[in-house]
């Protein structure tokens, strides 16, 4: 199963309905993280690639997060993390990560995470790295905190990037339940507290050289950043596509007066659209290392895309999307994250005009 086929398409919607839907209200008010789901789409082969052309796996893994962010934005979100997890051990050179932990990450009975906030916004100059490494016999010794990382639990494991030197940094895959790693869960966020998301405190941690996944981390993050931001635009196609679909459901209502608010479903649905061609396009013809100001530009558009869209939704839907726990009020606390997930829009809007 590469691009998604027919059959994948009917098992990822009996997962989704079956699974995910049934959830929603529990993650997004109880902070429930849907690690069942995540489990199933491993054990059912959605994040399989070998043998499969690196192109068509990517298009299968963007719809599975587009299709899951139509139901739940938190737990397409936790798939983002897996998968960015999935593209760092795929680039490696590592046979000891590859061999042994990449096929239990894509089977589903290891869950993956990204410590890389903090590293991407150091590298656009907006921050320093937190995380210190230090060279001792056999690997080495990290010290620092990471104030947010999504998607850690027990059988957890991610990436995170510690500077040796000014200028050598090294790029390391870490198991949650390591010796001396505090993990601190955070829940006082305004959506998205069942993305199992911890502040992380590394205290004298010892990082084996079988856990590298590169020491040469600047080189290497160039390589895998586009797919870290390729993966999180169907979050915002996601959303978007729920928000007009659920315009659409109620545009007859009180007489048909949401025709004359200034956000239209069919206006949105061509943008969405648009963007949506952009990408599949430029995934099916360009390296995309030879095009990281178009994705960020894409990856700009589909937030502010996300954030008119959900405002559309309320407006059209009025005191019934005023409820709390309403499906167009939680899209619109999804989408002040999306704009606010590193590449972040001000980090976007950074790199693209500076």
């Amino acid at each position: 199963m590469a691009v998604m086929e027919s059959g994948a398409k009917k098992i990822l919607q009996k997962l989704l309905y079956k699974q995910l839907k049934p959830l929603v209200k529990k993650i997004d008010v109880n902070a429930y993280y849907p690690r069942e789901y995540l489990e199933s789409l491993g054990k059912h082969g959605f994040f399989l690639s070998t043998g499969f052309p690196a192109t068509d796996v990517l298009i299968r893994e963007m719809k599975l997060v587009e299709e899951t962010a139509k139901v739940c934005m938190t737990t397409a979100f936790t798939i983002w993390c897996h998968l960015a997890a999935l593209t760092y051990l795929r680039t490696c050179e590592n046979t000891y990560l590859k061999n042994l932990l990449l096929p239990l990450l894509e089977n589903g009975k290891v869950l993956g995470a990204t410590g890389l906030s903090n590293p991407m916004k150091s590298y656009a100059g907006l921050e320093s790295l937190r995380l210190k490494a230090e060279r001792v016999s056999e690997g080495f010794v990290i010290n620092g905190h990471l104030p947010s990382v999504s998607n850690l639990g027990q059988n957890h494991w991610f990436g995170i990037v510690a500077s040796v030197h000014e200028k050598k940094q090294v790029m390391a895959f870490v198991p949650c339940n390591i010796q001396g790693l505090e993990l601190k869960g955070k829940q006082e966020y305004l959506g998205l507290n069942g993305s199992a998301t911890y502040s992380c405190t590394f205290n004298e941690v010892f990082i084996p050289d079988q856990w590298i996944i590169s020491k040469q981390a600047d080189e290497f993050v160039k390589k895998i950043r586009p797919k870290f931001v390729m993966y999180q635009i169907p979050l915002g196609l996601g959303v978007t596509d729920a928000s007009i679909q659920s315009m659409k459901k109620i545009q007859n209502k009180q007489n048909g007066c949401n025709q004359y608010l200034p956000i239209q479903p069919d206006e949105l649905e061509n943008e969405l659209i648009s963007i949506r061609e952009k990408t599949f396009h430029l995934i099916q013809n360009s390296d995309l290392t030879q095009h990281w100001e178009d994705l960020l530009e894409i990856r700009l558009n589909i937030a502010y895309l996300t954030l008119k869209a959900v405002h559309g939704a309320m407006l059209h839907h009025g005191g019934a999307g005023y409820f709390q726990q309403c499906d167009p009020s939680r899209r619109l606390r999804e989408s002040y994250f999306l704009v606010n997930l590193t590449p972040s829009v001000k980090h976007l809007e950074k790199l693209l005009n500076s």
